[in-house]
């Protein structure tokens, strides 16, 4: 990635941005004092284990994740590990974390390092972002974390402490703008091992401090800068954010059919299933979207299972 200094940028959204030397050294400073113990962060996790904890933290706390991975890296500590068993073991072993088709992408990540990197996570960006569940997002974790790369990592977390930080609203838009990447590249710090330390204080700031709700200003080590605090913490002007649902919406069906199927040692008949949900045009609508996403895998008897290529 080609270095930007960290100048003072200035964005259509909001007021003008601190220079970014002053918020490098109080943001890593916190991180390095406040940062969570967590097993992905150690050296041996290497960057298997980075990517595997990018793919489930995805939409996912850490509290629901820590079990689940420790799990996985027991039975699958190298990506090849996992590439040599069926897909629905990805699915089995991911458990109740929620949206499984990562589970299926972390699978054919696996496979594609395999074939193509002969088992290591490649540490080139470009190479990340060929494998197959790799976006932008991911890419840039992984070079950075595991790799100590300098990238722009703009997850949620960071995305809401640059908007207030930065451009003095509450809340990033729904979608990553081209203006908030442009303003994460200003604010990287020119030195590789420093940005990418940077790339994870950010994320834990808005993760533990620089909250959606009930924000810690008092603890936040650039409040003096923030300019959404400066401004009053004006309140979000945006399209209203929605909360996530989940019961009784097909997410819940999903996740109880493929319940089923993760205790099943054999493939289970139609009654089995049937038995999960009452109302019949929902139950088939979730297990056909099921089907659809390589999640079950339909057998000419009329019996599921989970994939087994």
């Amino acid at each position: 990635m080609t270095s930007t200094s960290p100048q003072t940028p200035q964005t259509p959204q909001g007021p003008q941005t601190p220079p970014a030397a002053a918020l490098h050294t109080p943001v890593i400073g916190w991180f390095e004092q406040h940062a969570r113990d967590l097993p992905w962060r150690r050296p041996e996790a290497g960057a298997w284990g980075v990517m595997v904890s990018e793919f489930m933290l995805q939409q996912t706390p850490v509290s629901r994740v820590l079990p689940v991975y420790e799990q996985w890296l027991a039975r699958w500590p190298r990506p090849a590990d996992l590439a040599a068993e069926a897909p629905g073991e990805a699915v089995r072993a991911w458990g109740r974390l929620g949206y499984p088709r990562r589970a299926l992408r972390l699978h054919g990540a696996a496979q594609a390092i395999t074939e193509r990197h002969g088992g290591d996570v490649p540490s080139e960006h470009g190479q990340l972002l060929a494998l197959p569940g790799i976006g932008e997002y991911t890419a840039a974790a992984v070079a950075s974390f595991a790799y100590g790369q300098r990238h722009a990592v703009l997850d949620t977390n960071v995305r809401r402490v640059f908007a207030r930080a930065a451009n003095g609203i509450q809340y990033p838009p729904n979608a990553t703008t081209a203006a908030e990447r442009k303003l994460a590249r200003a604010l990287l710090p020119d030195e590789d091992e420093r940005a990418a330390k940077w790339a994870a204080a950010t994320m834990e700031l808005g993760a533990l401090v620089c909250t959606a709700r009930n924000e810690s200003c008092e603890r936040c080590p650039i409040s003096a800068h923030c300019a959404w605090r400066l401004a009053g913490k004006p309140a979000h002007e945006g399209p209203p954010r929605k909360g996530q649902t989940y019961a009784g919406t097909d997410r819940q069906v999903r996740g109880r059919l493929l319940a089923v199927l993760r205790d099943a040692l054999t493939p289970v008949p139609q009654a089995a299933l049937d038995a999960v949900w009452e109302e019949p045009v929902q139950r088939a609508r979730a297990l056909d979207g099921l089907v659809a996403d390589g999640l079950v895998e339909p057998l000419a008897d009329g019996r599921y299972r989970l994939p087994l290529t």
